[in-house]
């Protein structure tokens, strides 16, 4: 079989192998119109302006309601650092195979790099490499990317591991503050869910898209639900994400100011479904590489994801049963592909689940 570098650096093909090829009707549309996602100053939510305050926690909740994507700038991540990142990824995913290979991913784990002839899939494929690596906001875990990576790629890529154990430090400290204006919008205050988060064990990944040459054919990611709580993505100058409202896709513009932040399943779990996890996928085109950067907020492995009293009652009972992130994970990672069903699908397992074992 073919290495994707072979099929991505190769252009005598005039085809992709059919793995990569998706059915008609999940074929990307590439004129996609653009959603306008109104922009959250984190700056001026944050002060003790009143009237900002509660005119973005008024946004937030119109526009979690509807589908779960907004824009935050002002965010205060250092640019060098962002620009360092996405550095590296040129440096790593321009090694041979070899040499990525080093820090392969296993079938049905998390961490390591993949391409899209590793893993448990045969057919609709995605048009992409992956970096992925965990990231611990304890205390005693400072230096759990930095040691990934030397352990994983070697001893002189520890450097890079230190690089990304900022970034994820800074994407933490975003998420919080986030964390804190959903908690507003929503109605249970600046703490509850921030305390829930202040010890997450979140994910990283380092996506990186190839040229493709036929991009109309295929996907970079396909359409599907993070499961995680929250996602903060920085896209670089190409566009390619593109997200499921009002029953057509659309274009998210990449703006090298700002991050996308995205609402997950596990958050709509801890919304009692108030929040919406939107469906969303990466499209790839014939000229340039495309990459980004995801931090995929998660909370501690202890934590139980259940909706705060107050957001349940007569007219809002519990729709999602009580469960712990890494069960969820679980079953993501090997019993289903994500998709805009994964939460409600996780819950029927559970449910079943739980009645097999009583």
């Amino acid at each position: 079989m073919p290495t994707f570098s072979s099929l991505s650096d190769d252009s005598s093909l005039s085809k992709i192998p059919s793995q990569f090829i998706w059915p008609d009707h999940e074929r990307p549309t590439l004129d996609s119109p653009e959603l306008h996602v109104p922009p959250i100053d984190l700056k001026s939510s944050i002060s003790d302006d009143p009237v900002a305050l509660s005119d973005t926690c008024r946004l937030l909740n119109q526009v979690c309601r509807k589908h779960g994507f907004f824009v935050v700038v002002n965010h205060g991540v250092d640019a060098e650092l962002i620009s360092k990142a996405h550095e590296f990824m040129d440096l790593f995913f321009g090694m041979k195979l070899e040499e990525k290979q080093r820090a392969g991913r296993k079938v049905g784990e998390l961490c390591g790099y993949a391409n899209s002839f590793i893993g448990r899939f045969s057919c609709k494929l995605p048009w992409k490499e992956t970096l992925s690596f965990r990231y611990s906001a304890h205390a005693h875990s400072s230096t759990l990317v930095e040691d990934y990576f030397a352990s994983a790629l070697g001893e002189e890529l520890r450097s890079s591991g230190k690089l990304y154990q900022q970034y994820c430090d800074a994407m933490s400290k975003v998420s919080l503050t986030i964390m804190e204006l959903l908690g507003m919008s929503l109605g249970v205050g600046r703490e509850y869910f921030r305390n829930f988060f202040e010890e997450n064990e979140s994910i990283m990944r380092l996506n990186y898209y190839p040229p493709c040459q036929t991009p109309g054919q295929t996907l970079g990611t396909g359409p599907h639900c993070d499961p995680t709580s929250l996602t903060i993505l920085h896209q670089d100058h190409v566009h390619g994400l593109q997200v499921f409202v009002d029953q057509q896709w659309h274009s998210i513009p990449p703006n090298p100011q700002a991050f996308v932040v995205n609402i997950g399943d596990t958050f709509t779990a801890l919304s009692n479904g108030m929040y919406k996890s939107c469906l969303h996928r990466a499209v790839v085109n014939e000229e340039s590489v495309r990459k980004s950067l995801a931090f995929f907020l998660c909370p501690n492995e202890d934590k139980v994801v259940s909706p705060p009293s107050c957001l349940v009652d007569e007219k809002n009972p519990r729709i999602f049963p009580d469960f712990r992130w890494p069960t969820l994970l679980e079953f993501s990672q090997k019993h289903y592909r994500a998709d805009d069903k994964t939460l409600e699908a996780f819950s029927n397992w559970l449910f079943q689940t739980t009645l097999s074992t009583d």
